[in-house]
Formats: structure tokens, C-alpha cells, sequence
């Protein structure tokens, strides 16, 4: 059904006359007429008759009339759904728990006009996939220097996250005040759920190259708990966590998070955005970031080799 039909429709209903609907519409009277029997005829009946008070519904019109109205506020609900800022922002991180998390956090607390959608999608292929698609308006990724963005994804690097080391109360380093990345060379590091492939596979491959440290992900995922429940009882097993990544453990495990130095090795992370998204919370978002610290002060930091800016 013609829209500008039924518009024109309801400016006669309105103003009852044919000539007011015209200059209502900034459209020639003729126009109004033309508009008024394409319906008519496309809906099988007459909505007016004309006498000389003007234009008067006839039943079917008096009928219709509701209806009419409702297709138009139909028709602005559809606009305004997808006009920039009447919908929220829809965010993508790898967890609520992590660095990307507090960010997002930190932003609603700051902007607590702009109303926001936080999704968890599982990879970097998968997130930027869904920016393209326009599914999401963002994503918070590690994008390392061989990854080539699809044209029309923009990117850039928002904060380095220094990596502490986990340990339980029976490792060798369980004392230390500091570690370096030497001394846990010779120790086990892990770190369940890494998947080959996976941008954050790819850090910790770059990590354990550069440094020597034996890095794996084997044996099942059962989460942080379990994590946590292993790191506790083990004397040769540590593991790292993100210096904003927010856990809680039982008193009883008496787990170490103990700061990383010389160098401090730190996780890039990054907002991937499309280019052409005009969303004004996103560009909020993007200020905010821009904003921050981006990389912990004083601090010698190590990131992966022309990791993406």
C-alpha cells in the first residue's frame, strides 16, 4: 500500500477538504485527488463524497480512518528504530570479566545517557564478521599485525593490559613480591580454553616464543573455578590474568597475583568499528577510549611486534 496515499488520505480526513490537505502536503490539489482514487481503487471502495462543506468520510472511509493512522505511526516506529541514538549500541567483548568489561563499565558510568547492548561473540573472526555485517556496532579484540581487515572495518588500539601471574601457595614463587618473565620460564603456565587460531592463541604463541616460556591450554575448560581449584593445589602450575580482569577466589586457596616486571608483558586491545557506523554512541565510546591511559604509566611493556594501532 502506497504510504504517501494514505497520508494524503488522513490530511483530508483531518482538515476536510481537499485544497487544506494540498497545502499540507506541499502538493498541487490534483495530486491530492490522483492520490485519493488510487486508493479508492486499490481498496475497492469510495472514502469520500464531496458536498459543498467539503470532503466527508463515507462509512468505509469513517472505517479505514483508524486504521490509516495506525499504518503512519507503524511508519515512523520503523524509521525511528534504525535512526542514529534511538537505538542502543551493541558492544562485543570476549567476557564480562575482562579488561574490555571494565572499559564498558567505565563508559556507562561516564555516560549513562547512551543505552547499550553488550554481546559475547567467541573469536575475533566471528566478531569482526558480525561489524561488517552490521550486526554489532563494535568489538574489543586483539588484532595482530598478520590479521588484514576487511575494507571498511577501522580499528584502533585502546589499552595494553599488564599480565600478573597466578600462583597458589605452594610454587616455587609463591614468596616473590615481582617476577620476570626469566624466572617463569622454567614453570608450566596455563591457560584451559585456548584455541588454535584464536586471537588471544596467537598472543600467548608470541609470548612463550619470545621469552621461552612453556604455554599450553591442554586438558578441559571447566571455567575459572576449576582454574582457580588446580592453580591452588599445584606446585608447578601458574597461570596469567589481565591486571583488570576482576576474580574471586576462596580464602582457603590463598591464591598469589603477583605483578610481572621487566618487562611487564601486556595484552593490545583494540575497538574494531565500521567506518561508515554513525551511531553517536559510538562515537562517545571512541572519545571516551581515546581518553583513557591507554597503557599502565612508568611501566616497561611488552607487546607483540607491530601489534595493530
Amino acid at each position: 500500500m502506497d504510504l504517501e496515499a494514505v497520508r494524503t488520505f488522513v490530511a483530508v480526513a483531518n482538515g476536510g477538504r481537499f485544497q487544506e490537505a494540498a497545502a499540507e502536503l506541499a502538493v498541487t490539489q490534483q495530486a491530492v485527488s490522483k492520490r485519493i482514487a488510487a486508493l479508492e481503487k486499490e481498496l475497492a471502495v469510495r472514502l469520500f463524497t464531496r458536498s459543498a462543506r467539503g470532503a466527508l468520510l463515507t462509512i468505509d472511509g469513517q472505517a479505514f480512518l483508524p486504521h490509516a493512522r495506525a499504518l503512519l505511526q507503524a511508519e515512523e516506529k520503523a524509521i525511528a528504530s534504525v535512526r542514529p541514538g534511538s537505538r542502543a549500541l551493541r558492544v562485543d567483548v570476549i567476557t564480562m570479566r575482562s579488561a574490555p568489561g571494565v572499559l564498558l563499565r567505565g563508559f556507562h558510568e561516564a555516560h549513562p545517557d547512551v543505552d547499550l547492548d553488550v554481546v559475547t561473540l567467541f573469536d575475533a573472526d566471528t566478531a569482526i564478521a558480525a561489524v561488517l555485517a552490521g550486526t554489532i556496532d563494535a568489538t574489543f579484540r586483539y588484532v595482530a599485525a598478520s590479521r588484514r581487515l576487511p575494507s571498511g572495518v577501522a580499528c584502533a588500539r585502546v589499552l595494553d593490559e599488564p599480565l600478573d601471574v597466578l600462583i597458589g601457595p605452594r610454587h616455587a614463587l609463591a614468596d616473590a613480591r615481582t617476577v620476570t618473565l626469566a624466572q617463569l620460564a622454567g614453570h608450566r603456565v596455563w591457560i584451559p580454553g585456548i584455541v588454535p587460531g584464536a586471537e588471544w592463541a596467537v598472543y600467548y604463541e608470541q609470548l612463550a616464543s619470545a621469552f621461552g616460556l612453556a604455554i599450553d591450554g591442554i586438558g578441559p575448560n571447566f571455567g575459572t573455578d576449576h582454574l582457580m581449584d588446580v592453580i591452588a593445589g599445584a606446585s608447578d602450575v601458574a597461570t596469567f590474568l589481565g591486571d583488570k580482569t576482576r576474580l574471586a577466589w576462596p580464602a582457603g586457596h590463598d591464591l598469589r597475583r603477583i605483578p610481572v616486571r621487566d618487562p611487564t608483558p601486556a595484552y593490545p586491545h583494540s575497538l574494531l568499528w565500521r567506518s561508515d557506523d554513525r551511531h553517536p554512541g559510538l562515537a562517545a565510546l571512541r572519545r571516551h577510549l581515546a581518553s583513557g591511559p591507554g597503557s599502565a604509566e612508568g611501566a616497561r611493556l611488552w607487546t607483540p611486534t607491530a601489534a595493530t594501532r
